[in-house]
């Protein structure tokens, strides 16, 4: 699968493209500047792109009203076709957000219920009591998603609902040659439905990729054969920041070890989920670590841990916004991108990652740990990488068998000795590929 050995980058094309928060209905080509970032994405290292909802919704996207039309404060299809060329044609995968367990208000099948109710030939394409009243007042009940009500959540039970996602795919295949779907709240989905859209995507396109938003719990209910390819790994999002927040490095190892160590209860090994250190729904990255230090570190763990590493606009440069500051401060627009030293270490690590077969396939094995020091192992049968972090502000010598006798660093193409302990600057990264 192309995503095993990919670098992501995530936009949300409402905020990224300075779309206005409501839709209306004014058509302006705003998609044209993702486009425009091709290079920029390109230079960071990326080779994929995730895109979150684009298609003519209510508000902020996640409330589609039609899944055939784009969002006309983004453009025409037309215009999103001609982005998606400019990608592909700088070898950049494109994958859209699906946005399958609910709709809008807005949505063309609800408001044919809303007008005739009972009579509408939709109205088991959702979950309505017409007995009861919504706090809309549209004259009957209908389920939403966790209590949200302007999102009408559809009923993936129902066959006809399910054909008509499908024939959405297809037709955005067809028309944008899309690589993959990112499904938004996958762990809300019907498991049915789940494997019934692999299905259909194993055949649309070769090696159409599925990765679904997926919180707690265990992943392989959603991501495995004949179910997604993989899925967001929030268990390691949370460690990655705590960990470096709280001194303790023995929290991320220690999931980790958790989902991919040599033990044979290791509950995710050989599946590559997707790591992140922020995205649109969270607190940036800058803004929740106490340490700026630590941010270069955060991402070298990203880079260096198993899974698909992805990078949020903006977050190369060290944006700051905090979630208590609302949706629209994590979704900004952004005249042009910028580079420092972060978005350099970040080019860095991206490319380290996508040129080693280590960092893409190999398993995980913890070979020191201290609380502000770690060095594990990626390995493969051909290549054996050693990743080592000292999120203090000392110096630390490290001593442990490193197996080989030298070895180069990935990120400075710098040879490393490690007779007499491997010496770590303080707070710093590095990838050292074995010699055999």
């Amino acid at each position: 699968m192309w995503a095993d050995k990919s670098v992501f980058y995530q936009i949300y094309p409402l905020g990224f493209c300075g779309a206005p928060a409501e839709n209306d209905g004014v058509t302006v080509n705003r998609i044209q500047k993702i486009g425009a970032w091709a290079d920029h994405i390109s230079r960071l290292g990326a080779n994929a792109l995730y895109l979150c909802p684009i298609f003519d919704s209510d508000r902020h996207g996640y409330d589609t009203r039609d899944y055939r039309r784009l969002d006309p404060r983004l453009g025409t299809n037309g215009d999103f076709t001609a982005v998606c060329r400019a990608l592909h044609g700088r070898g950049i995968k494109v994958v859209l957000d699906g946005v399958f367990n609910h709709v809008g208000r807005g949505f063309w099948a609800f408001r044919d219920v809303q007008e005739r109710k009972w009579d509408s030939p939709y109205k088991d394409w959702f979950h309505i009591d017409f007995g009861g009243n919504s706090n809309y007042n549209d004259g009957f009940w209908y389920q939403g998603w966790e209590g949200h009500y302007e999102l009408v959540k559809l009923n993936l039970r129902n066959p006809a609902v399910v054909d008509y996602l499908l024939d959405c795919i297809r037709f955005w295949v067809e028309q944008f040659d899309i690589d993959g779907l990112r499904l938004d709240v996958a762990y809300c989905l019907e498991p049915d439905f789940l494997r019934r859209l692999r299905e259909f995507a194993d055949h649309i396109k070769p090696e159409f990729f599925l990765v679904g938003e997926t919180l707690h719990g265990d992943y392989n209910r959603w991501v495995g054969d004949g179910l997604l390819h993989s899925c967001t790994n929030y268990e390691c999002y949370k460690g990655l920041w705590s960990s470096l927040n709280s001194n303790n490095l023995f929290e991320i190892v220690h999931s980790l070890k958790r989902q991919f160590g040599p033990e044979p209860w290791t509950l995710y090994k050989g599946k590559h989920l997707l790591c992140f250190a922020d995205n649109h729904d969270v607190t940036r990255a800058a803004s929740i670590l106490t340490n700026p230090a630590h941010l270069p570190l955060l991402y070298g763990l990203v880079f260096a841990m198993p899974g698909i590493p992805c990078v949020y606009y903006g977050s190369e440069w060290g944006t700051q916004a905090h979630k208590s500051q609302g949706d629209a401060a994590l979704r900004p627009c952004f005249d042009a991108p910028q580079w420092n030293s972060l978005t350099d270490a970040i080019a860095a690590m991206a490319r380290a990652h996508r040129e080693s077969e280590a960092l893409c396939y190999g398993d995980f094995k913890d070979v020191l740990l201290t609380n502000r020091q770690t060095v594990f192992q990626r390995r493969t049968d051909s290549e054996r990488v050693l990743v080592a972090v000292n999120a203090d502000s000392n110096p630390y010598t490290a001593h442990f068998d490193a197996g080989c006798g030298r070895a180069v660093d990935l990120l400075t193409g710098q040879p490393h000795d490690f007779g007499g302990g491997s010496e770590l600057p303080p707070y710093s990264v590095a990838y050292w590929k074995c010699e055999r």
